[in-house]
């Protein structure tokens, strides 16, 4: 497995942890950065994502374990402090098949009221 580039000038989800393109952040640290989904599909729908550029799930293997942990590690903290005490949903949409939309590793948290049919992934 190759080492992956520490950012993609050309991947929108870079620019955004770079603070080139605006974001509702959420929370940041060394590794990590979450912020608010601009098409959300609940009343609370952000994203975390780790600042190192994986492109996707498909692309992690042993290497990229401890960030993968620490990215749900973060998960349950993070949705805590957005109001979703008594529970979310966590998806990792994973290539083209799997609904993914920005080729940029991330986390989609989930929750609030909202219909079961909200839940479901935009389609390309």
């Amino acid at each position: 497995m190759t080492t992956p580039p520490a950012h993609d000038p050309a991947c929108i989800f870079c620019r955004i942890i770079r603070g080139e393109l605006p974001s509702r952040r959420v929370y940041e640290d060394d590794d990590l950065f979450a912020f608010h989904d601009i098409h959300p599909i609940a009343p609370v729908h952000f994203m975390i994502a780790p600042k190192l550029h994986v492109e996707s799930l498909a692309q992690c293997g042993p290497a990229q374990a401890p960030l993968l942990g620490k990215m749900l590690a973060k998960a349950g903290e993070l949705a805590s402090g957005q109001g979703l005490a008594d529970g979310f949903r966590t998806i990792i949409n994973t290539g083209r098949g799997g609904g993914q939309e920005v080729y940029h590793l991330h986390i989609h948290i989930v929750g609030g009221p909202r219909p079961l049919g909200a839940m479901l992934p935009r389609q390309a």
